[in-house]
């Protein structure tokens, strides 16, 4: 039964993601190859990670947000970088702060899933409870997406945007579909084709198998633009409920670079 379910929503993923690229004018080869045209930003990204040859030792990341409004500039990020690197497998951390909320958040790199799992269960935690507030943390495999994010340009696999971002986008689709099984393939010629995307890092929720990603955009609206209009449209033809969060990169930016961010090299 569970395996039918999977396959259903396979199907149902390759079926959006097919339809979608022939709206944009993509092709569909003989072979079931998806062509479409790639925009500059990740040729360029693709050309560099391949010169530099220096891909990222990640083997997880983790997704975090705290139930807080604060303006990230009164946010105490300083002291918290000092805390954060001196966790145990942490390589790097890009901040987060919600557009329309002054949410704060971020999504982190490590070395290993144990690490990631120390960190969600013990220090973050009572990072969340020194502000008095509740919070929400994610785990994900990052092996099992790296070929995927590689494609997309992804900076956590090594690969260098062709501009610094405005916005970020976090999604998460509420099925559990073994990222073996999800056609990426298809997808990603479809996703190079949203206005304003950078790069993109695909998720796979550990013990989960949900699907998500975080996006870097070009600017505030195009971000909007996609969580608002575009992604709930893909989330509907799978027929599965979603999470999305879009965060002003603007705001984080120095916060970022001091926790080594692949997004601002």
């Amino acid at each position: 039964m569970k395996e039918k379910a999977t396959q259903n929503t396979k199907q149902q993923f390759r079926s959006v993601n097919r339809r979608d690229l022939l709206a944009l004018g993509g092709k569909i080869t003989a072979g079931g190859v998806v062509a479409t045209v790639f925009p500059a930003a990740f040729a360029s990204a693709q050309t560099s990670s391949k010169q530099k040859g220096n891909l990222m030792t990640t083997k997880a990341f983790v997704y975090t947000e705290v139930q807080i409004s604060v303006p990230f500039a009164d946010a105490p990020w300083r002291e918290i970088n000092k805390n954060i690197k001196q966790q145990p497998g942490f390589i790097n951390k890009t901040w987060l702060s919600g557009v329309g909320t002054n949410s704060i958040g971020g999504i982190y790199a490590f070395d290993s899933i144990e690490n990631a799992q120390k960190f969600v269960t013990g220090y973050f935690p009572t990072e969340a409870a020194g502000f008095g507030v509740a919070h929400n943390t994610r785990v994900f495999d990052a092996t099992l997406v790296k070929e995927a994010s590689v494609d997309m340009g992804s900076p956590h696999f090594g690969a260098a945007p062709k501009q610094k971002p405005g916005a970020f986008v976090y999604t998460e689709v509420q099925v559990s579909l073994p990222f073996e099984n999800v056609p990426w393939q298809d997808r990603n010629p479809v996703l190079r084709a949203t206005p304003g995307l950078i790069a993109k890092t695909w998720l796979s929720g550990l013990h989960t198998n949900t699907v998500g990603g975080i996006d870097a955009f070009d600017t505030v609206e195009n971000a909007k633009a996609f969580a608002i209009e575009a992604f709930p449209k893909t989330a509907a033809k799978m027929n599965a409920a979603f999470y999305t969060r879009v965060f002003d990169a603007s705001l984080t930016e120095e916060a970022s670079r001091d926790m080594n961010s692949p997004f601002f090299i």
